[in-house]
């Protein structure tokens, strides 16, 4: 059989209709997005009217739970609540009371300070209190900490619709889980009866911690080595320079009714001598800035400067600080005083910039610390120049123990070290001293000599007695008390 030809009268099927949307879909997704839309107007409703961080207005009917989180908490505090007197700063400002600084400086103290800060976020939540204009009196404490650059996740992390003037951004804390539960902790616990913390003591941590001169002691020769990393990463003395001129100086100039009270705050003695020893560029760049800054302070009637950095009643007493840097309230609470009554001993002028800075490079070289925790000034002279040890520390009874490297070099003797033994051998053109660490005798020229006290190995250096090695290399040692200072004189003979 022959194939079926097809002919042009044979016509393609036609294609199916394309279907319909059925109407009743178009409406549901109507009600879907309508649902939604009403659904989002009740919750922002709802957070404006619970707003639990009292962002918008003053909690009336119920007792809120204020944040630990101050990067939230603060512009609620600032916009809302009554005060004319701010505090401004890092954790070194968190244990100040508000009471005590309404009696010191006089008026209504809200404490908006925000631990790990840069002088970035001190400027935006100390622009925030400024805008209201109740604004009568700063206090503020200015440590070289908050003048380096901000982390980049602090930076993409800080919630700065709470720091702006925009409504329309502040979705991010009406749609946060956090804040519905911040409100279900503060209902639980005003319903249970639980004490919550005031204003008073937000966020003041002075009796969460012991303060020991011992644990300090400890601190230092762990903490130390890591100065040497982070010397690798500071930044200049122009960077530096332009953060104060970008987030300090437009606020004294935009409110020049404000008086502002700035000071530096007291580290531990230990905190200058771990920068000296292992980080120089931080602790010139200190001193640089320390100032450069009164320099740009003194240009303004409306601000006054303080520093308790050179202090050694406070930071000679490592009983008063809980590590290298941070001190308990006490310390917070005398500098209230001090500032309250413009003690000359801190006021910081023209006439006492460089004597004080003076003085801290003499404390950050001559002060020595036991494995206790106690520490004191030895100010070393050779043939009567006073000669700076960067490694030095206390043994036993008040003896001064040297870096076994840096004595060798500046006797003119040589130093090996065995550190399968962890023996120490100085040499000179006549004598040859060998120690070991923990040893009570020395070798001196084949001989055993008695030591008070045996080298020891603080944080990874060789440190031996000072007078016993200069005394056996001919030289003659005399210790004597000049005030507060041990002046221990090496004389050749």
């Amino acid at each position: 059989m022959l194939p079926k030809l097809k002919t042009n009268l044979e016509v393609e099927p036609a294609p199916e209709p394309a279907p319909v949307i059925d109407n009743r879909s178009k409406i549901a997704v109507g009600y879907f997005f309508l649902f939604t839309m009403i659904i989002a107007v009740i919750m922002v409703a709802l957070m404006v009217f619970l707003d639990p961080l009292q962002f918008y207005h003053r909690s009336t009917w119920y007792t809120p739970v204020f944040s630990k989180e101050q990067r939230y908490q603060n512009p609620g505090l600032a916009k809302n609540f009554d005060y004319d007197t701010i505090i401004i700063g890092t954790s070194m400002t968190e244990n100040f009371l508000p009471s005590e600084v309404n009696k010191s400086l006089g008026g209504t103290t809200m404490k908006l300070s925000i631990e790990g800060s840069t002088v970035e976020e001190h400027n935006k939540i100390a622009s925030v209190a400024l805008k209201t204009g109740k604004v009568k009196k700063v206090l503020w404490g200015l440590d070289y900490f908050s003048l380096k650059n901000a982390d980049e996740q602090d930076l993409k992390t800080f919630p700065d619709y709470m720091y702006d003037d925009n409504f329309w951004n502040d979705y991010k804390y009406w749609f946060n889980a956090s804040v519905y539960e911040q409100f279900g902790t503060s209902i639980k616990d005003m319903l249970t009866g639980k004490k919550n913390k005031d204003l008073e003591h937000l966020n003041n941590w002075s009796a969460a911690f012991s303060y020991t001169k011992k644990r300090v002691a400890k601190l230092y020769y762990e903490q130390r080595a890591s100065e040497v990393y982070f010397g690798l990463n500071e930044e200049n003395i122009e960077q530096l320079q332009q953060r104060f001129d970008t987030y300090i100086a437009p606020l004294i100039k935009e409110y020049p009714d404000v008086e502002f009270n700035f000071y530096y705050p007291p580290y531990s003695v230990m905190r200058q001598v771990a920068w000296y020893s292992s980080n120089p560029t931080r602790f010139n760049n200190q001193l640089e800035m320390r100032k450069w800054m009164f320099q740009q302070f003194d240009k303004y009637s409306n601000v006054r400067l303080y520093d308790f950095q050179a202090e050694p009643e406070w930071t000679f007493n490592l009983d008063l600080y809980k590590d290298l840097s941070h001190h308990s309230g006490q310390v917070n609470s005398w500098i209230a005083e001090a500032i309250g009554k413009d003690d000359v001993r801190f006021r910081v002028t023209s006439d006492n910039i460089d004597p004080l800075n003076k003085i801290l490079i003499t404390q950050a070289t001559t002060a020595a610390m036991d494995k206790e925790g106690n520490v004191s000034s030895y100010d070393i002279q050779i043939n009567g120049k006073s000669i700076v040890f960067t490694e030095r520390s206390v043994q036993g009874d008040g003896e001064l123990f040297l870096s076994a490297k840096e004595i060798a070099s500046t006797l003119g003797a040589t130093l090996t070290w065995d550190s399968s033994t962890k023996t120490a051998t100085l040499a000179n053109d006549s004598t040859t001293i060998k120690m070991t660490a923990g040893k009570n005798s020395a070798n001196v020229d084949g001989n055993e000599a008695a030591l008070e006290n045996p080298l020891v190995l603080l944080a990874g250096t060789a440190m031996v007695p000072a007078q016993f090695v200069s005394e056996q290399f001919g030289w003659k040692t005399y210790v004597e008390m000049d005030g507060t200072t041990h002046r221990v004189l090496i004389q050749s003979k």
